[in-house]
């Protein structure tokens, strides 16, 4: 099978702030370019995101969280300092997102390659490395866009507790979540209402990890969405400093093919992956979203 062209949204503007020593740093997206740039196996297509309107990040936050984003008096919290320009930053990478809706449902298959992440951010709260919730915010405007059914499905290490927060009891929305548990930020044990979450333990075999994977995707395609909003986290990797799982390369190529086979659109959206491997796990799944062989 041929893969398909990609398309992968970003913007380089997104390495422009860092704090040394913190983990979410300008060298993923960086690392990641030189990768996708120097090989010539998958077609890529690449776009620049515009930012997000008022409009579309108030479906998911408060104003008054806007508000503070814009206009900072400190760190949000000992992960998610205040840096400069957060805003257009927090923007562009919340319009990524959107982009990858637009492309999404023409049909295309697509990645944002942006920062800062999103699924930890609550509708009124900054936190774990996170200040706009971008894929709640796509999901919101696939609602407003007239589709009855959009899931969000989440394989980040860490519980997307902000995404849960957001679609918890929205009507056309679930959210499907497979995380570390226990690990930060302390939430995912349970299912809740529309949000359906599969925690695996710290050091499980990445067996036992496909495992829980399948109940999650088995429930997602009960679900019946028209559209699939992914928090493609890589920190489950077993070489990731913040967390404690076993999944190689070939899991995420697994992960990603397996989205694919839904058959409905699907915007793929960057969150965690902290290790130096990181630019490698995102090409497996690439591919895997593509229909490349692994």
């Amino acid at each position: 099978m041929r893969p398909l062209k990609m398309n992968v949204i970003t913007d380089e503007r997104c390495m422009a702030y860092h704090e040394p020593g913190h983990a979410e740093r300008p060298q993923r997206i960086a690392g990641t370019l030189t990768r996708l740039r120097a090989q010539d196996a998958l077609p890529i297509t690449w776009h620049t995101p515009t930012e997000a309107s008022d409009e579309a990040l108030l479906r998911a936050h408060a104003p008054d969280h806007l508000h503070r984003v814009a206009t900072p008096v400190g760190p949000f919290d000992s992960d998610t300092p205040d840096y400069p320009q957060i805003d257009a930053h927090a923007r562009r990478s919340a319009g990524a997102a959107l982009r990858a809706l637009q492309l999404a449902r023409e049909g295309s298959p697509v990645f944002s390659l942006m920062r800062p992440p999103g699924h930890h951010a609550t509708s009124d709260r900054a936190m774990g490395f996170c200040y706009f919730n971008s894929v709640a915010v796509a999901a919101l405007a696939a609602r407003a866009a007239g589709l009855a059914k959009v899931a969000v499905f989440d394989f980040d290490v860490h519980h997307g507790n902000g995404t849960e927060a957001i679609l918890r009891g929205r009507e056309g929305c679930a959210f499907f979540s497979i995380h570390q548990h226990p690990a930060y930020p302390g939430t995912g044990a349970r299912s809740v209402d529309n949000c359906r979450n599969y925690p695996v333990p710290p050091e499980a075999p990445r067996e036992d990890w496909r495992g829980r994977a399948q109940e999650a995707l088995a429930d997602l395609k009960d679900f019946a969405p028209d559209l699939v909003a992914v928090s493609a986290g890589f920190d489950a990797y077993k070489l990731d400093p913040l967390c404690q799982q076993q999944l190689e390369a070939g899991d995420f190529h697994w992960m990603g093919d397996q989205l694919r086979r839904l058959g409905v659109p699907l915007v793929n959206v960057l969150e965690g992956g902290y290790s130096r491997d990181l630019p490698d796990l995102i090409f497996s799944y690439l591919r895997g979203i593509s229909g490349a062989p692994a």
